[in-house]
Parts: C-alpha cells; sequence; structure tokens
C-alpha cells in the first residue's frame, strides 16, 4: 500500500508486552527542533501509555542526529538501560551532506548496539522536505517517535526472554 494512504505507526494488530519492567534512555537531536520534539512526544507518551515507569525514562539531548551515536554510546557506558531510543531528523538538502549523514548514523547506531548487546533504536526521519518530516512527527503518517518506543518495547523483551 502506497504510504500516502497509511498511518505508519498504526500497532493494533501487533502485541505489545508491558514496559514497566525497563529502563529506557531517549537520545534526541536538537537540530530540526519542531520535529524531534514531536518525535521525543510520541515516543515518551507511546512509553508511558504502555506501562513504562516515568522514573525509569531518562532523556538527553544531543546537538544533532550525527551526534545520536555517541550519546546512546554514553548512556550505555555509563547507565543501566535495557534500550536506548535515538530520535532525529535529517532534511534532504542541496549537497550530499544528507547521504553521510544518514549513513553514518544508522551505522553507527548498529555498531553501538552491537558492541553492548543492547537495543539502540534507530528513530530518524530521513526526508526529502521538512513536510514529509511534519507527516511522520505526529501528521498524517503517524509519529516515527511512537514507532521506535514500541521498539524499544518490543527488543527490550527479546532481551530479556532471551539472557533467561
Amino acid at each position: 500500500m502506497a504510504t500516502y494512504l497509511k498511518n505508519l505507526s498504526d500497532f493494533s494488530g501487533s502485541k505489545i508486552p508491558p514496559a514497566a519492567p525497563y529502563r529506557f534512555g531517549i537520545v534526541v537531536a536538537e537540530w530540526n527542533a519542531e520535529i524531534t520534539n514531536a518525535l521525543y512526544q510520541g515516543a515518551y507518551n507511546s512509553l508511558i501509555s504502555n506501562g513504562a515507569i516515568a522514573e525509569n525514562i531518562e532523556t538527553h539531548p544531543v546537538p544533532g542526529s550525527f551526534e545520536l551515536t555517541s550519546g546512546a554510546d554514553i548512556l550505555l557506558k555509563n547507565g543501566n538501560f535495557d534500550a536506548i531510543i535515538c530520535l532525529g531528523c535529517v532534511i534532504q538538502g542541496e549537497t550530499r551532506h544528507f547521504d553521510f549523514i544518514c549513513n553514518a548514523v544508522a551505522n553507527g547506531l548498529s555498531n553501538v548496539s552491537i558492541k553492548y548487546s543492547k537495543p539502540v533504536i534507530f528513530g530518524v526521519l530521513t526526508t526529502d522536505n521538512q513536510q514529509q518530516a511534519i507527516d511522520r512527527s505526529g501528521g498524517k503518517h503517524g509519529n516515527k517517535g511512537d514507532e521506535a518506543a514500541i521498539t524499544a518495547i518490543k527488543m527490550a523483551e527479546l532481551a530479556k526472554t532471551l539472557q533467561g
């Protein structure tokens, strides 16, 4: 189905485990703050509505999406988290900067996840324009922050289940 017809954040057909047993770190890019603040609200509200305890959610801002990798690494090195949610927004411009940042962030977050054997969730919008970012941060296509939070809960549950 085409994206323009769909709320991408619909989890009605999905079983979401309770979030209460888990500690979550959220790293939020300050660049494109209108968008990233909306992503953060979506993520935070989804965690709370699925049973997360507010005191078990720790939020840290970083300057931009490129710094999400360092932020996630610092949190996992220094804290006791079950999952880290990374939220950012990179909007295509006139140069190749977009490609370099998107690739670096995706690879960096994957590497941090592997390094610590902990879920590090890619909640980064990589859009062609501002309107697409608005549509995916609480607009007509849902909120990528919601998606990132649900993914974090499910991955924390998976890790707990397999660790015994």
